[in-house]
């Protein structure tokens, strides 16, 4: 009884900080998001139509360039009078062609079905024995001390069942990275994804080009490898030519002024860019186009918190969060990212049931902006997960201490999963339901955190920000791709 009594006490007092930390007027607002979203929603419409009217949105393309348009123009069709263009340079990179072709030995080749992983470079011809090297981290490559140097690894883009426990995985760059600090000739990659799914994405930490190719295999392929590699030896040939040249692209950014607060900032924003193998529908388009309809639910509704609020369709961000990275590095240059309370981040968010952030700090407000959510829509969990993570556009604003966040809980739709950066990635992927709920349960959390009283999360020191790093075990990523800036 003791405990079921504390238990309760707890949870009472989990329900009055809530309280306090929201407003009266919340109630009125929040159900006002509700009944817009759900009745004018333009989420789902709108990425159909750019779907059909530009295709993919690969960053410093003729697609990519018409994509920043397009976020441009819906923007002014909202009621923005203050959007604008941040242009920043990217080393833009494109495929051409490719052949992989593996056998027994040289002269008994045959082709394997395959597709490059930027940042390949702008040509390569490279024959070699391969050589399986497990997941591809750093304790495979110990374990074989010289095995790859001068020949091709083939690695798992996951972490292969059987594996030591805890066996942590790593992004498919920092796999490249790898291979080539061992003195591999190349990489392949095996998907995870089954049916011959090929995955595309960046092979490189810094945006940049790599020093040897990188390409990927389906997973039917690559284990049938791996079997005969247990019998026997196999040659390879690694033959591609691809893009790279020095383009400009475009953040796209909106603005509403703070009624009260406008110099302290909320960014909100989601990448706009995506692959080329498909029309990438769910990464991200499901994100930024939900971002899209947040901003237009505002102006909608002629709401004006007491922070501004900056709306921001992210370019670049599949090749390096080369977008991101440049509005950080924009204003860290101006000290405007002193002016920074939060960043919320919208990629492959769909139909989410909580909030997640950096870390706890935030969990008593967010907790208050959902406890409303969930008393309009029970479907709303108002669950709350605080943890750092790595590879998306609020990487370089936590970098450098600010407090991130956004949606959690939620779920791709329609088993999106496999599609992810692959030639299914479409529209027919999308469900219109799990957009709305995006918009509408992240409106309400967009508005209340530029409205509240307080934000609890402050930005960290330097020092702070390496310690939750390190508590996070984000370290050795973060070194593989040279962003480690703290010393021991």
């Amino acid at each position: 009884m003791r405990n079921v009594l504390l238990a309760g006490a707890v949870s009472c007092f989990g329900l009055l900080t809530a309280t306090a930390q929201s407003k009266p007027e919340w109630n009125q607002v929040f159900e006002k998001i509700n009944q817009e979203v759900l009745t004018n929603s333009k989420a789902y419409s709108s990425l159909g139509d750019a779907i059909t009217k530009i295709g993919h949105r690969l960053t410093g393309s003729e697609n990519g360039k018409k994509a920043e348009q397009y976020a441009f123009d819906l923007l002014k069709s909202y009621g923005y009078e203050n959007v604008r263009f941040q242009p920043f340079e990217v080393e833009s990179w494109s495929r051409n062609t490719i052949q992989v072709s593996i056998g027994p030995d040289a002269q008994s080749l045959a082709p394997v079905k395959s597709v490059s992983l930027a940042h390949a470079p702008v040509k390569s011809d490279v024959s070699g024995e391969l050589v399986e090297i497990g997941n591809g981290l750093e304790a495979d490559y110990l374990a074989a001390p010289g095995k790859v140097k001068g020949k091709i690894a083939l690695v798992y883009l996951g972490i292969l069942p059987g594996s030591p426990e805890g066996s942590k995985n790593l992004h498919r760059s920092e796999k490249t990275a790898l291979a080539t600090k061992y003195g591999a000739k190349g990489i392949i990659i095996i998907n995870t994804a089954a049916n011959g799914v090929l995955l595309t994405g960046t092979a490189s930490v810094t945006g940049k080009l790599i020093p040897i190719p990188a390409v990927c295999i389906g997973k039917e392929d690559g284990l049938a490898l791996r079997e005969k590699l247990k019998t026997g030896k196999l040659s390879t040939r690694i033959q591609l030519t691809n893009f790279s040249g020095m383009i400009k692209a475009r953040n796209v950014i909106a603005t509403i002024p703070g009624k009260t607060k406008p110099n302290e900032k909320i960014v909100v924003g989601g990448h706009l860019d995506s692959w080329d193998l498909a029309t990438g529908a769910i990464d991200n388009g499901i994100g930024s186009f939900s971002v899209l309809d947040m901003a237009r639910t505002f102006k909608a509704l002629n709401l004006q918190p007491e922070r501004t609020i900056e709306f921001v369709m992210f370019m670049g961000e599949e090749e390096g969060l080369l977008g991101s990275k440049s509005y950080v590095r924009e204003a860290l240059k101006d000290k405007s990212i002193d002016k920074i309370r939060f960043m919320l981040n919208y990629d492959m968010t769909n139909d989410p049931k909580g909030y997640s952030a950096t870390t706890d700090a935030s969990k008593s407000l967010f907790q208050a902006i959902g406890t409303i959510a969930q008393s309009i829509d029970t479907s709303f969990k108002n669950t709350f997960r605080a943890g750092a993570g790595l590879h998306s556009d609020h990487q370089p604003f936590m970098l450098h201490g600010v407090p991130t966040g956004g949606a959690g809980g939620g779920s791709l739709p329609n088993n999106a999963g496999p599609c992810y950066h692959a030639d299914c990635d479409n529209f027919s992927l999308v469900d219109e339901k799990g957009m709305k709920n995006t918009v509408r349960f992240n409106t309400m959390l967009v508005y209340g955190l530029a409205d509240a009283t307080t934000i609890e999360a402050k930005r960290l020191s330097d020092t702070e920000t390496k310690e939750l790093m390190l508590k996070s075990n984000l370290k050795e990523p973060l070194q593989i791709a040279g962003e480690w800036r703290w010393r021991e």
